[in-house]
């Protein structure tokens, strides 16, 4: 009998699927050592050696059930994965199980297919010591940031809090760009846009404002708007320049382990930490109603776009033979991967193309279905030709003033038949980026008619917050951390509420910000992106075998003790109190938000004068708007009070301005002004004039804005089932004006 070794039991149980008779398959169920719980686990009197152990019960009997296999197996494979993570966890089986290690003993594949495990059975090789340092460092310096500072910020700053190589770096990317925001200072400027016409000729089209004296201009206040609308509203516009051409947009390659999260956390609203878990069962392996148990897709964990021609040849068929042949490039579409990227594996694509989507769609969970239609369509497409467009530019002179219309029609959709980023943009969004835009035909000289001119006065909009997606796009970007680890740093994140989720936008939480500081003041370095980079570059350069990976350890490790001993010595960080939008019910004074043994709670900042606490209902972080604050000029921030949302700025506690968020439902029966939704100080809901005092209209019900045929009285919706039907509000008259909506 032969032994394969593999991590978990969904992949062993689609190995065994492949080998038959003659092989066992069983699992470790992922690392059969670990470092010690509760203390560092680290032999500084010999090099930093990891003081590994069984920890578990379940790792000791595992490790006793394999020894007993081994005892009865002629040859033993080691078949975990094929990255530095499997690589060490096969080397722990080696030692754990007295395996020779002169022994080629070691097999690894991309994909689980029998292709892919029967041609690696053939050809083992020896444990890569280089592989196994490399994640052995990345496991001590970790071990070493996280139980080394953590006690630090629990001491200075509060309790349950945790600092870490990558977590830390990302922390400071979401910090920066928020204080980015904070600071931002809205700038007026104006647009103006033409509705033009070529005499006899349609469609009409748009040109937008955009040269003077034939020099870029940007329309700063109004006074320069008129300006040149009082120019544009006279002179005559003529074509100056129309310059035609062909574009070609190429197709995305495969999926990366970094895109795939990007894609699955934009286009299927799904976490990353979610979408990696998904992907891990694709690449396992699991049973499918009228297949069997079968592995959906090639390993998951990569940097890479380099795909086998094998692929490629089967890719290009299927293109062929589904969508014609004029889908498929004269030549296979070669990617090229990026400068840091290991390369050691295939990009993420599916094992068999004839298991479709469509086909496993009503056999799988939804997230299955839907993670693996995403893999194929973008490796589908990866492959597929381009997509061709008409563009036309063209130029427009009023006066002194220059305009520009570009015009962009979809001639072939290659790729996009397949997939693409317009399948997730709806017609209109299309139209207004300029795609699909038809333009008449236009020639230098051509006399237009002017249709309408319109302006409008907009301010510019600070960088907009990270999300989930576009954080990890910048972790790649900057070298931080390596993609298979994105997903477990935002879950950190959220975990010790260093970062809060608005929508999709990411928010560091006034925590996040105080650590993030406290670590600037005192662990530069941990911050640092850039050093956080390079530092991702020797622990990468260990595979080769070049300097010790103990020394690159000690020459991070020796530094940041000397800042500890300073930090130490450093005065305790107050975290100043989170002021909630609550009031306490018993003095009227603002509720603060606490940290306590069981979570937040709300406590009044009256203490101890007033002792009054209550539970805290999770809230949203305010969310950004594009309103400038009258007052400093600072972005309003839309706040939830007790009494409705409200406009509070940004600019806070330096500036204090605030003002009513009230949803307009109708226009007031008495004087015409606004008549906005409104909450009592007891909570309950009506429904009162913008003008008061002056107007004192107020209502229990909807108004409708209207008033009633037969008394004057004003209309309003009432509630009948499951309709709303619009009656008299004076209650002597008998009127009914009909049925509003149904639900």
């Amino acid at each position: 009998m032969k032994l394969v070794i593999v991590e978990s039991p969904a992949k062993a149980k689609t190995i065994a699927k492949y080998l038959g008779e003659g092989y066992k398959v069983d699992a470790s169920r992922g690392h059969i050592w670990d470092l010690p719980e509760k203390t560092m686990g680290i032999s500084f009197d010999n090099n930093y050696e990891p003081e590994l152990e069984a920890r578990k019960p379940e790792q000791k009997e595992t490790i006793a059930r394999l020894k007993n296999e081994v005892a009865r197996a002629e040859q033993v494979y080691l078949a975990t994965d094929p990255d530095r993570e499997g690589e060490a966890i096969s080397y722990h089986l080696q030692c754990a199980l007295n395996l020779d290690p002169q022994e080629k003993n070691r097999i690894m594949f991309n994909e689980i297919s029998k292709k892919a495990v029967n041609k690696a059975i053939q050809n083992p090789r020896y444990i890569n010591k280089g592989l196994v340092e490399a994640q052995q460092a990345r496991r001590v310096l970790d071990r070493l940031v996280g139980y080394t500072l953590s006690p630090v910020l629990c001491k200075k700053i509060r309790n349950k809090l945790s600092a870490g190589r990558v977590q830390s770096a990302a922390l400071r990317i979401i910090v920066d760009r928020e204080k980015e925001i904070q600071a931002f200072k809205p700038e007026e400027y104006w647009t103006v846009n033409a509705t033009l016409e070529k005499p006899s000729q349609k469609p009409f089209f748009t040109a937008s404002l955009t040269e003077k004296n034939g020099k870029k201009i940007k329309i700063k206040n109004e006074q320069q708007c008129n300006e040149a609308l009082q120019c544009l509203k006279t002179g005559d516009y003529i074509v100056t320049n129309v310059k035609k051409s062909v574009s070609a947009s190429r197709p995305q390659p495969p999926f990366t382990t970094s895109t795939l999260q990007q894609d699955a956390v934009n286009k299927l609203k799904i976490s990353s930490s979610v979408a990696m878990s998904v992907a891990q069962q694709l690449y396992e392996g699991f049973d499918i109603s009228g297949i069997g148990h079968v592995a959906l897709v090639t390993y998951i964990r990569t940097d890479s776009v380099r795909v086998a021609d094998d692929a490629i040849a089967s890719a290009r068929s299927h293109i062929a033979e589904k969508y014609g042949a004029k889908y498929v490039p004269d030549k296979p579409n070669y990617y090229a991967t990026k400068k840091q990227a290991q390369d050691a594996h295939e990009a993420i694509r599916p094992i068999n193309l004839e298991i479709t989507p469509a086909y496993i769609k009503d056999k799988v969970q939804r997230n299955h279905y839907l993670l693996y239609k995403l893999i194929y369509e973008r490796f589908l497409a990866s492959q597929a030709a381009s997509a061709t467009y008409n563009s036309v530019n063209v130029s427009v002179n009023c006066n002194e003033y220059g305009l520009s219309a570009i015009g962009k029609t979809l001639i072939f959709d290659g790729y996009l038949a397949i997939y693409g980023e317009s399948k997730s943009k709806n017609k209109k969004e299309k139209d207004n980026e300029g795609e699909n835009v038809v333009l008449p035909p236009l020639e230098i000289g051509d006399k237009l008619n002017l249709i309408d001119l319109k302006h409008e006065q907009k301010f510019t909009k600070p960088p907009a917050r990270y999300t989930e997606a576009s954080i990890i796009k910048t972790m790649e970007e900057k070298g931080i951390g390596r993609p298979s680890t994105y997903a477990a740093t935002m879950q950190t994140l959220y975990k010790r509420e260093y970062v809060l989720k608005d929508g999709k936008s990411l928010v560091p939480s006034n925590l996040g910000v105080q650590v993030t500081d406290y670590l600037e003041q005192y662990f530069g370095k941990i911050v640092d992106v850039q050093f956080t980079a390079e530092m991702e570059d020797k622990l990468d350069a260990i595979e080769d075998n070049g300097e010790p990976w103990y020394k690159i350890v000690d020459s991070f490790y020796q530094p940041m003790l000397k800042e500890v001993s300073t930090a130490m010595h450093g005065e305790k960080i107050v975290v100043a109190d989170e002021v909630s939008d609550e009031v306490c019910e018993k003095c009227g004074s603002p509720m603060i938000i606490r940290m306590g043994r069981y979570g937040k709670y709300l406590a009044c900042s009256n203490y101890p004068k007033c002792s009054n606490i209550r539970s805290l209902k999770q809230t949203a972080p305010p969310k950004q708007t594009d309103i400038p604050c009258e007052i400093c000029g600072a972005l309003m921030l839309e706040r939830q009070g007790r009494y409705g949302k409200y406009l509070a700025c940004s600019n806070y506690p330096n500036c204090k301005n605030t003002k009513p968020l009230n949803e307009v439902v109708a226009k007031c029966p008495k004087c015409g002004k606004d008549v906005v939704k409104r909450v009592s100080k007891r909570g309950t809901v009506f429904y009162g004039c913008t003008g008061y005092p002056d107007c004192d209209f107020v209502s229990w019900d909807i108004p409708t804005g209207e008033t009633c045929p037969q008394c004057g009285a004003p209309l309003v919706y009432k509630k009948s089932g499951k309709s709303e039907v619009i009656q008299c509000s004076n209650k002597n008259c008998k009127y009914h004006g009909g049925v509003k909506s149904e639900s």
